[in-house]
């Protein structure tokens, strides 16, 4: 485990480059190892989690070739024919996106396997993506408790279902899909909420037939998964942090470069405008299936706001650095709808607000959010990470806004980061020194 001293920042002026968005990422390598031919994926994610879903990609006897700085090229041989069974279970890591989505391309292959995971992994629900999985044919096993292991035994050909989440998520959405691709008809999704929706511009990008109304129905016809070339575009969730530390004072100002604006994954931008802070997106036209273009934030004295319904899902997993900067805002925070953030890598709701009243913040935790009160001056502190790769980073923008004068916070485990943002650290050096 290793620790990390974060000062207080005296001035922000900065513009940064995140690297390539993690979801697209898992999904770009999973699609390429379906399409029927080669592909490839510029601009991938370095994140640990990625890495995850490239290695069981190998183990399944996909070829995956890595060309450095986040060039990839991918093999696949259609869907049903691209993966086979591995010689042992599949390591996920830390990653639910690699486990879930995984589920769903084995489910539509003659391939059995079993994906494992780390103490934090084998507690998330699985059963949330095992129970369609078994609707259309394949047999999918959870522990007794609904966490993995997931055992996996697919069919080559598996029956098109009509399916209605009971939780909005991205994840169950996307392994139903890609199982869908090896379905004799079509496939219907019912979401509660819009989730991120990535999958379906990826594989209409490839060609496949993928329909969604404005009632929140997504229907896919199997057919053809052509090969592709993509790159992928920075991702919004690494930038939060960036972004949130700009808005926290006024004068203060960062510009992220090239960052994917899905309007699935907006919602951080739409929060940091309910409390005040000056944004601007220029937007590009260079990427036709995910939107994309630079975001500048400017500080502001800020106001409290209220976070739900659909707005949550589409910053859940900025929900913690907003935490954070909700601190310095005037008033009260509530966030609602968040119950899920108690089955990520940590309980995200009881781990904020334990960290954020070490900080020195007033909070509380309610069943399915927290309420921030503000303004505060933080003050240094020495917290753990517990694990939680957006714990580790929203606590160095916390340690990052503490009041001058208060001395460095220290993160324990801040090597949690590599996560999904293996460079976090020496980014926000150069972001807060004025270099970046």
């Amino acid at each position: 485990m290793s620790d990390r001293r974060v000062a207080p920042a005296t001035r922000v002026n900065a513009r940064v480059a995140v690297p390539g968005d993690k979801s697209i990422s898992h999904r770009a390598l999973i699609i390429g190892s379906l399409a029927s031919g080669r592909s490839y994926i510029g601009g991938l994610s370095p994140a640990a989690d990625v890495a995850a879903t490239a290695r069981c990609l190998r183990d399944c006897g996909a070829w995956v070739r890595d060309f450095g700085r986040g060039r990839v090229a991918i093999d696949g041989a259609g869907p049903g024919a691209s993966l086979q069974t591995p010689d042992g279970p599949l390591d996920c890591a830390n990653s639910g996106t690699t486990m879930r989505l995984l589920a769903g391309a084995l489910a539509g292959h003659d391939a059995h396997a079993a994906l494992d995971g780390d103490s934090s992994l084998q507690r998330r629900p699985m059963a949330r993506v095992a129970e369609p999985l078994r609707a259309m044919g394949a047999v999918v096993e959870t522990s007794a408790a609904g966490t993995a292991p997931l055992r996996v035994d697919g069919r080559r050909v598996l029956r098109p279902i009509e399916w209605t989440p009971q939780v909005p998520s991205a994840q169950v959405k996307s392994a139903v899909l890609l199982a869908a691709l090896s379905a004799d008809g079509p496939t219907t999704l019912h979401e509660g909420a819009p989730t991120r929706d990535h999958t379906e511009r990826l594989l209409r990008m490839c060609g496949v037939d993928v329909s969604s109304d404005s009632g929140g129905s997504i229907r896919l016809t199997p057919g053809e998964v052509a090969p592709f070339g993509y790159r992928v575009p920075g991702d919004i969730s690494s930038a939060a942090f960036f972004l949130c530390v700009a808005a926290a004072r006024p004068g203060w100002r960062v510009r992220a470069t090239r960052i994917g604006i899905n309007p699935t994954r907006t919602g951080i931008l739409d929060v940091l405008r309910s409390m005040g802070a000056a944004i601007d997106v220029d937007a590009a036209n260079d990427d036709a299936t995910e939107p994309c273009g630079d975001i500048e934030v400017r500080g502001a004295s800020l106001h409290a706001t209220s976070i739900a319904g659909a707005l949550t899902v589409r910053c859940i997993d900025e929900l913690p650095v907003l935490a954070v900067l909700a601190t310095q805002a005037e008033g009260e925070t509530q966030v609602f709808d968040a119950a899920e953030l108690r089955a990520k890598e940590s309980d995200r709701i009881a781990e904020v607000v334990a960290g954020l009243r070490a900080f020195g913040a007033e909070c509380e935790a309610t069943p399915d959010g927290f309420v921030v009160n503000g303004p505060v001056r933080l003050r240094a502190t020495r917290i753990d990470a517990h694990g939680d790769h957006r714990l580790a980073m929203a606590w160095a923008i916390a340690a990052a806004l503490a009041g001058e004068g208060s001395g460095d916070s220290v993160i324990e485990g801040s090597e949690a980061a590599a996560v999904s943002y293996p460079s976090f650290f020496e980014d926000l050096d150069a972001a807060l020194s004025g270099s970046g």
